[in-house]
């Protein structure tokens, strides 16, 4: 009996000590988890902007276009943003067009983290609204969290959620189910914590069959806004990453 309670204490030592090691690991990689930079690889109807922030040097896809109207859209964690260019020029054909590159991303100088991508996207907005008084919004996965947080600081015209999440912690724990990630974030995109200082109209479009962001994280999203400012869309027999598949996804985005 004795011998057997020994062998169950070093077990259990042992477990303790790998899952604080799987623990400690994931707290420090968890960045290389989070963000996938990817590389631009569209330069056609492409103009690139240079934009200074604090964070170092963003570059940005556009389309310039004369006139009020402007499109600012923010991606997915592994997104380049110049292949949604043909698809948002058709879509918004009358917008100035501006998709941010994150830093890391694209070209775009530093490192990704939620400081440095909301700086850039707080930055990019203010230069493009001292030109365009009306600018739309579209934020995309990751990007609703960016999204979010400039709409609550900013004089948006229109709020467009793709796939958006409360926190990032609800989809963390959903893909790592066993360990303590909302405890170990450090990037934590709570669009909780920002929604309710939005004034802008907003509409939020769901993956009826979204395997990454869980449904419970999206519906509570949705109860942060004010009243009466909120459309909701679920795109029938897509995920996460095929919703911009569906035949109506663009037309979802540039409908008022």
């Amino acid at each position: 009996m004795r011998q057997s309670t020994r062998v169950f204490s070093i077990v259990a030592l042992l477990a303790a000590v790998l899952y604080a090691g799987i623990c400690v690991a994931l707290f420090a990689f968890q960045r290389s988890i989070i963000y996938f930079p990817r590389p631009m690889s569209n330069r056609i109807g492409i103009t690139l902007m240079t934009l200074r922030t604090d964070a170092g040097t963003a570059l940005v896809s556009t389309r310039p276009n004369a006139g009020p109207d402007a499109l600012i859209y923010f991606g997915g964690n592994g997104e380049d943003v110049s292949q949604d260019m043909p698809d948002f020029a058709s879509a918004f054909p009358h917008q100035a067009i501006y998709l941010l590159h994150y830093p890391g991303y694209g070209g775009s100088s530093g490192s990704p983290s939620e400081r440095t991508i909301v700086a850039d996207a707080l930055a990019l907005f203010d230069r493009i609204h001292a030109e365009h008084p009306n600018v739309v919004l579209i934020g995309r996965s990751l990007g609703t969290g960016v999204a979010v947080q400039v709409a609550s600081q900013r004089p948006v015209a229109r709020l467009v959620l793709v796939t958006p999440f409360d926190s990032l912690g609800d989809v963390a724990a959903a893909q790592f189910p066993l360990l303590p990630v909302r405890w170990l974030l450090r990037d934590r995109f709570e669009s909780w914590r920002y929604a309710s200082q939005v004034t802008a109209p907003t509409r939020i479009i769901v993956a009826e069959d979204d395997e990454v962001v869980p449904r419970a994280s999206t519906d509570r999203l949705r109860t942060r806004f004010k009243d009466g400012i909120v459309s909701w869309v679920i795109v029938p027999g897509v995920g996460h990453n095929s919703i911009s598949d569906s035949p109506d996804y663009l037309a979802l985005l540039s409908r008022e």
